[in-house]
């Protein structure tokens, strides 16, 4: 029995929108972690979303750390998360932890253009 879907469109039940995350492949999950381009690049490279990658400089837009600016460390694809060199929590006994942000709730001011095949997308 599959576990995952191909042929879910959509549906405004919670438990299957959470099924459908829980059980996505890889190829699609790397779809799904997507973020909004500043006006700057939008206007140059004619696109509004891409998909996050390493070394990507984004700006928090929503949470705790709302306003900062920094480059992505690590993209988690499992967890739906990624990792900002500036976006730290302290704990109590003074060390630092790196805090997972959703890329829904960033914007990315640059990007990484290292790879040949992005530059054609």
């Amino acid at each position: 029995m599959a576990k995952f879907s191909q042929s879910f469109v959509r549906s405004k039940l919670p438990r299957k929108q959470r099924k459908y995350l829980l059980f996505a492949p890889l190829h699609i999950r790397r779809k799904l972690m997507r973020a909004k381009v500043s006006e700057e690049l939008r206007k140059k490279y004619n696109i509004k979303r891409i998909t996050v990658r390493k070394g990507d400089k984004v700006k928090v837009m929503r949470g705790k750390f709302k306003g900062v600016i920094g480059t992505v460390e690590k993209v988690d694809l499992k967890n739906y998360r990624i990792y900002i060199d500036n976006v730290f929590l302290t704990k109590k006994d003074g060390s630092k932890v790196k805090y997972p942000v959703h890329p829904s709730k960033v914007m990315i001011v640059d990007l990484n253009l290292s790879d040949k095949r992005r530059m054609g997308k």
